[in-house]
């Protein structure tokens, strides 16, 4: 059999074909929301751990340079003190006064240079002991922030778990109403959902009202909305309307007809026995 073309459908099959697939869509949104805001914490904490970690890496290059400085002028010491050495030996064989307070100008310059050292390594071990308090703050941090996450991780799973295969079903409903449903309209129908807060690109008539923003529909609107001749939009939310009964809701006049329907044939049969 050969598959129907959507634009042959009539106006009231299309609605029903659109208030299918916002049921649908609907239903998935509810799945979605289960997760409520887990996915973005997930997303968040997972930021914040790359960001620590690359704070971390930072420090442990500081140290590391701290370090490397130390050596450095541990070496400019043994230097500094082997050139102090000579010198003093040297001034047991001057010949002149010149010589000698060469010499010993030398020996103290060198002696400074070794005090000079001697304060920035031990501002460098200063440096050190902030730097590593600071990487243990900040890898506490990330281990915290990891157990966090692996308990917000276990709770989405499990979430994740219970609505896949539900949700799994209902894209694959969408995706066969969507097939019924002519592109222009789908086109249509997925921007005013897309822009709508809530997700309702399709709502039926409440209480003479939009369904959506609840605003007031006129009694003659409502009568071309029943009527299924053509699709009507809310002028005030722009979304698509069908009436009540094509949504397969009950109205609240109809319910009153029926309580009344039945409390008469209830005095009917009172009457009767």
């Amino acid at each position: 059999m050969a598959k129907k073309d959507p634009t042959d459908l009539t106006v009231e099959k299309k609605l029903e074909a659109l208030y299918q697939l916002q049921t649908t869509l609907s239903q998935i949104d509810e799945k979605r929301a289960l997760r409520g805001e887990l996915p973005l914490e997930v997303q968040d904490l997972e930021d914040e751990i790359a960001g620590l970690k690359t704070r971390i890496e930072k420090i442990e290059a500081e140290i590391q340079e701290f370090r490397t400085a130390i050596t450095q002028k541990k070496g400019d010491i043994q230097d500094a003190q082997a050139i102090v050495a000579r010198y003093k030996e040297q001034l047991d064989d001057v010949k002149n006064n010149r010589e000698y307070e060469m010499l010993s100008k030398e020996i103290v310059f060198q002696t400074l240079e070794i005090e000079l050292c001697n304060k920035k390594i031990n501002e460098a071990l200063v440096k050190i002991e902030e730097r590593e308090a600071l990487l243990k703050q900040n890898q506490e941090q990330v281990d915290y922030r990891m157990q966090v996450l692996e308990e917000k991780k276990s709770e989405l799973d499990a979430i994740m778990q219970e609505t896949r295969e539900e949700e799994e079903k209902l894209k694959e409903k969408a995706k066969t109403i969507e097939e019924k449903i002519e592109d222009r309209l789908l086109t249509s129908f997925k921007r005013i959902r897309k822009n709508a807060r809530n997700g309702l690109g399709v709502v039926y008539v409440q209480r003479d009202a939009c369904g959506g923003c609840f605003n007031k529909i006129p009694p003659q609107r409502q009568l071309d909305i029943k009527m299924h001749k053509k699709i009507i939009v809310c002028e005030y939310c722009g979304r698509i309307l069908v009436d009540p009964e094509l949504a397969g809701v009950k109205t609240a006049t109809e319910e009153k007809v029926k309580k009344r329907s039945t409390r008469t044939r209830k005095k009917a049969d009172e009457k009767a026995d």
